[in-house]
């Protein structure tokens, strides 16, 4: 009795694929594309994360940068009108850090973090707008910086503002395709540098976020030619200014930083039941944000892939 009912259920079913062969195809093939699409995306997925890691993890594990404020304030609920009230920091917070914090080994004053773009022009050819940092000489150790050509500029250039300049790689393949840069002059803007060095390609964070469009000049450069005037949002004021630190061998990061929060929070005025109004940012704290984006992503595809 119930092998005749499986056996008509059977029947019944394939009489209703033959009726309907063109319902049925489009059944199947819709099928398909929602899988295909959700394999496709899961592993585009996995290739970002893989690869924002991996360009992450190249800023170094004991790397210390402050800033005014970052992507991890808006992770952690802040809204831009509370950040935008917090003081800016100045090349003499760099100095204090420099001065009072005893673990730390290397510190960088970095200009134009906060947005400053510029072109960069030689002869006919010119690239489009870059990200220009001003830092010192100690920028290629703190952020290990990898050079393909030349050199990068010395304390003595930084001193007397030289005119002096290390081109990204994107700047160096639209400028120089087929020849060698160093010794040549370029224009940065309107203002003439010479090429002292090409940095040597950046990971790629897969996000197409253009991880060499910048150039580098000396901080004391990049002050002449841009300054450090605020940029005024709403009421408050931005400055790019960001400061990088770096512990000394053999003391790990976690004391540096405590020593540069101190720092920082005795400079601002800080009560010990105020938050820090200033953001310090590691490879660590990033890779936890990303966590947590990569992981919420996934889960929307777990979701579309159910409906």
């Amino acid at each position: 009795m119930r092998g005749g009912l499986f056996g008509e259920i059977l029947r019944m079913s394939w009489e209703t694929v033959r009726g309907n062969k063109m319902r049925s195809f489009l059944t199947v093939l819709g099928i398909v594309i929602g899988i295909t699409s959700i394999v496709g995306m899961t592993s585009l997925l996995r290739g970002f994360d893989e690869s924002f890691k991996d360009s992450i993890k190249a800023i170094g594990p004991d790397v210390v940068y402050l800033s005014k404020f970052s992507g991890l304030s808006f992770a952690s609920g802040k809204t831009f009108q509370e950040l935008m009230k917090r003081p800016n920091l100045t090349p003499e917070d760099a100095a204090a850090i420099e001065r009072d914090a005893p673990s730390i080994g290397v510190v960088d004053i970095i200009l134009g973090e906060g947005g400053t773009q510029e072109r960069v022009y030689y002869k006919s050819e010119r690239t489009k707008p870059l990200l220009t940092l001003g830092t010192t000489e100690r920028y290629v150790r703190l952020a290990n910086v990898d050079l393909a050509l030349g050199r990068y500029f010395t304390g003595p250039e930084v001193q007397h503002s030289r005119k002096v300049i290390v081109l990204g790689q994107t700047a160096y393949t639209a400028l120089f395709p087929n020849s060698d840069p160093i010794g040549k002059e370029v224009r940065l803007g309107l203002i003439p540098y010479e090429v002292i060095g090409v940095a040597a390609p950046r990971p790629s964070t897969g996000l197409g976020g253009g991880q060499d469009d910048f150039v580098v000049i000396p901080q004391t450069a990049y002050q002449k030619q841009f300054g450090l005037k605020a940029t005024n949002f709403g009421r408050g004021e931005f400055r790019p200014i960001m400061i990088g630190a770096m512990p000394r061998d053999g003391v790990d990061r976690q004391t540096a930083m405590n020593e540069v929060e101190n720092v920082m929070r005795i400079r601002h005025g800080l009560h010990l039941d105020e938050p820090d109004d200033f953001d310090m940012i590691t490879s660590d704290a990033v890779l936890k944000v990303w966590d947590q984006i990569s992981s919420a992503a996934f889960l929307a595809l777990v979701v579309l892939s159910s409906i």
